[in-house]
């Protein structure tokens, strides 16, 4: 065995071993009495696991295994369905009600569709803590949301000069308005459609400046064209969910 594949074994074995900090995605049944979990930890990334015996009447996780609750958790296996062997909560639920409880599903679920599976990334991680720390204690959960799916499409490599016109190079007016390109990015027009910004709206972008509700407004549109290629068609169930409870509550 190499030096490298030996220390990456060697890693491989920490990790397994100790208790690692993270939250719990989804859950869903799995057989008669488990659930299959999808975790997203902060050494190890997003990986699913099953947590054996938690939906019996007398089993200690069934409060535990929550979403939003930060965790301590331990597991173990070598395929790529893991066996929960410990979870325990190291801070209490963060409060998300309404509409920040909503939101938080659609963050988890971004991350449940977008990112790979077993790729360690504590960036995201401490971005993740974040956003849901944001969404327990701001009234206003858009401008949290807007800089979570900035950072998010960076760290997926979502590669857009916000700062100059794709067309000539010229520096963004602010005044002017731009039209999206795939692969291409922000192109000086005078067509206004819903692939048209501001100049303005591209610079506060650039600055993850999600202070001033047009530019919100501006950043979602952007964010939903963005995602859309990691996405694919297949609709958002978060997203239905919030509809729908948004009307019962009229």
């Amino acid at each position: 065995m190499c030096v490298t594949t030996r220390r990456a074994f060697i890693r491989k074995l920490i990790v397994q071993t100790e208790l690692q900090r993270g939250f719990i995605l989804h859950r869903r049944p799995y057989s008669e009495t488990s659930l299959l979990v999808d975790l997203f930890t902060e050494e190890s990334g997003r990986l699913t696991v099953i947590a054996k015996g938690a939906r019996a009447k007398r089993s200690s996780w069934k409060s535990v295994l929550q979403p939003f609750t930060p965790l301590l958790l331990r597991w173990t296996g070598k395929s790529s369905l893991k066996t929960l062997t410990k979870a325990e909560p190291a801070a209490i639920t963060l409060p998300l009600q309404q509409t920040a409880l909503y939101s938080g599903f659609y963050v988890n679920e971004l991350l449940t569709r977008v990112i790979e599976s077993e790729t360690p990334n504590p960036a995201l991680f401490q971005h993740y803590l974040k956003c849901l720390t944001g969404l327990a204690t701001e009234t206003n959960v858009e401008p949290t949301l807007r800089l979570f799916e900035f950072q998010l499409l960076q760290i997926l490599g979502y590669g857009v000069d916000f700062l100059h016109c794709a067309g000539s190079g010229e520096p963004v007016d602010f005044s002017m308005t731009y039209r999206y390109r795939e692969e291409k990015g922000f192109i000086a027009s005078l067509v206004k459609d819903n692939l048209t910004f501001y100049g303005r709206d591209l610079l506060a972008f650039e600055a993850l400046d999600f202070s001033d509700e047009a530019v919100r407004q501006a950043a979602k549109r952007f964010t939903r064209i963005a995602l859309k290629p990691y996405l694919g068609d297949k609709p958002l169930k978060s997203r239905e969910l919030f509809t729908q409870n948004i009307l019962l509550l009229k």
